[in-house]
């Protein structure tokens, strides 16, 4: 098993957030956009993946807004993903 592959399965587990949608969103991100990412918005994934369920959900269902310009920008692209 490649690094690439390692560090895909560990993602994987991360995005499993406990809630069915929070799932969804995060994974779907893994699998459209991680690969095509550049380390910058890999960077701010991470980032976003520490950050609680609860905020996350709301972020995602536009209930709030995160005060972080790039976080919000990546919850936007998350979004807007085709499911």
């Amino acid at each position: 098993m490649s690094d690439d592959d390692v560090e895909l399965r560990r993602l994987r587990w991360r995005c499993r957030r406990g809630m069915r949608e929070l799932d969804q969103l995060m994974l779907r991100f893994l699998d459209q956009r991680w690969p095509k990412a550049d380390d910058a918005e890999r960077s701010v994934f991470l980032r976003l993946l520490e950050s609680e369920d609860d905020k996350l959900w709301r972020w995602c269902m536009g209930r709030e807004r995160p005060e972080d310009p790039e976080l919000h920008a990546l919850v936007e692209r998350i979004i807007a993903l085709p499911h």
